[in-house]
């Protein structure tokens, strides 16, 4: 079958591009590496989507390292880290920055002057971003999707590139607003953390409570990773694998021809063409990842469930059957074939 193919590039400079990204890449979880222990496809899910340009939602239980971990990535890749801690009483200006009448100290001239917000960083955590009302949530909508911000009707453009690796905690109700799904799809994944093996923590207590001191160091920077985004987007897939990819993604919806009985039983809304297509940037990332320069079927199998499981609205069929997304994922993804090799 013939290859999608969105650039072309001379076969010398395409080598050279492909091993200065994996010796980053092998560099970045190097670094990493001394600061965190475990969560391997936590890394490599959050890495996917910074190579992508997309952004990352972080769920996990308190003391999980969800808020060390983005800040260590931040620090390898040398970009701008910027943190806001979402509460109850957090205002949209609070994000986004206001204007304030500033007085020249020569003319006594007095003049609306725009204060830059937190949002105006490279790698932004939202942590806990499930804790403030939707109004203000809402207005790390448009940054996500446009990467700008309009504060009293002039439009702000964000520096390049431009990450939201948002946290949340799944145990806690009370106090809480869940993400509405219009945001919940800005996110390329919805990366699950959890508990590490007592070898782990055995290792993690001996990093923490001793004087112990190793800070990582930047591997890259911000011109390098834009063109990190514009090789992940030239990397061909084959018309077989991306009609796999859309058969799964598709076969999340209940009206479709691709959707099975469980997904038909348990679900309500299926992923938008939008999942399609993160779905497929992510499998060409994982696919440079691992050292090559084609996707595979693995590739999109091993990624669905973390690009789908915020994209399918359960009904209460699945809440009764005390079901999730993850598991209703699963059912569905093993009932579609794998398309034999051409």
């Amino acid at each position: 079958m013939a290859d999608l193919m969105i650039e072309t590039m001379d076969s010398a400079e395409v080598q050279q591009h492909v091993e200065r990204f994996r010796a980053a890449h092998g560099d970045i979880v190097h670094e990493v590496r001394r600061v965190i222990v475990g969560q391997n496809d936590v890394l490599e899910q959050v890495l996917i989507a910074l190579f992508v340009g997309g952004h990352c939602l972080i769920t996990g239980l308190p003391g999980t390292a969800k808020t060390l971990l983005v800040r260590t990535i931040a620090s390898t890749l040398g970009l701008e880290f910027r943190r806001i801690q979402f509460t109850p009483d957090l205002m949209p200006s609070d994000i986004t920055g206001t204007d304030i009448i500033a007085e020249d100290p020569v003319t006594g001239r007095r003049t609306w002057t725009f204060v830059q917000g937190p949002i105006f960083g490279n790698v932004v955590l939202a942590d806990e971003i499930n804790r403030t009302p939707p109004k203000t949530q809402s207005a790390l909508l448009e940054a996500m999707q446009e990467r700008s911000c309009t504060v009293r009707g002039n439009i702000y453009m964000l520096p390049a590139p431009f990450f939201v690796l948002a946290t949340q905690n799944p145990i806690e109700l009370e106090g809480t607003y869940p993400l509405p799904e219009a945001q919940l799809d800005r996110f390329l994944f919805n990366t699950k953390l959890d508990y590490l093996s007592a070898n782990q923590e055995l290792q993690v207590l001996g990093l923490t409570t001793t004087n112990y001191s190793d800070p990582v160091k930047p591997v890259t920077n911000a011109e390098e990773i834009l063109g990190f985004q514009k090789l992940v987007r030239m990397v061909p897939i084959a018309e077989s694998v991306a009609r796999y990819a859309l058969a799964v993604v598709r076969g999340t919806r209940p009206t479709d021809e691709f959707a099975g009985d469980i997904v038909k039983k348990y679900v309500n809304f299926g992923a938008s063409v939008r999942g399609a297509q993160f779905l497929v940037l992510a499998a060409k990332t994982r696919a440079l990842i691992h050292g090559r320069y084609h996707v595979t079927y693995e590739d999109v199998r091993t990624l669905a469930i973390p690009v789908l499981r915020h994209r399918v609205l359960l009904n209460f069929h699945a809440e009764s059957d005390r079901l999730d997304s993850d598991f209703i994922l699963g059912k569905m993804i093993e009932s579609i074939p794998v398309p034999k090799n051409d």
